[in-house]
């Protein structure tokens, strides 16, 4: 799909959970490498052009207690004592001297957090998303910003999961009713009057 170029003014990167506990071997239909490699490109096309990098990555305490814990059929199975620092860690490269970065506790990224409160501050409308997991973070985040009236693109070949089925039923039934779907190559920014 061709997008005619965004605002730089007016959009902003969101990438979910990009994070070295997350983004592991294994993922599905695209390898978590390879998700990130397209993440961190599309980073540095927004930073170039002046538009905001949102980092978002799940945090909870080592006893979980600002963890959810309804009663599930498949719980998380989170280990005792709490996770590994390393596990909350950014991947290596990605975070950059201006990027916003977001704590959230939840699947979405707004519930809970200042995201909504960080892009309205600085005026964008339109949300570039992508991360892992396609069906979890990134669908959970995509919901919720359609549903507080951002314009998103969600960048297929920028997401992966567990399961590529689980992908593909997020990409055909549910992005393309509350976004435009895009590939990483498709992403370009009009060039920012104001920049130099």
């Amino acid at each position: 799909m061709s997008l005619l170029p965004l605002d730089p003014r007016t959009t902003a990167l969101v990438l979910i959970d990009l994070q070295k506990g997350i983004a592991t071997p294994g993922r599905a239909p695209h390898e978590s490498a390879d998700v990130v490699a397209r993440g961190k490109a599309l980073a540095e096309r927004f930073r170039a052009a002046g538009s905001p990098v949102v980092l978002v990555h799940v945090y909870w305490a080592n006893d979980y207690n600002d963890a959810l814990k309804q009663p599930v059929d498949e719980p998380a199975g989170l280990p005792v004592g709490g996770l590994p620092p390393v596990f909350y860690e950014f991947v290596d490269g990605l975070q950059q001297p201006g990027d916003l970065v977001v704590h959230k506790r939840n699947w979405g990224a707004f519930h809970g957090t200042d995201l909504d409160l960080q892009l309205r501050r600085r005026g964008i409308k339109t949300i570039v998303l992508a991360g892992i997991a396609t069906n979890i973070g990134v669908e959970s985040t995509a919901r919720d910003a359609w549903e507080r009236n951002y314009d998103l693109v969600v960048v297929e070949d920028a997401c992966t999961t567990n399961a590529a089925d689980a992908h593909a039923t997020s990409f055909k039934y549910i992005f393309p009713r509350i976004s435009r779907v895009a590939k990483a190559a498709d992403i370009s920014l009009a060039k920012n009057p104001g920049s130099r």
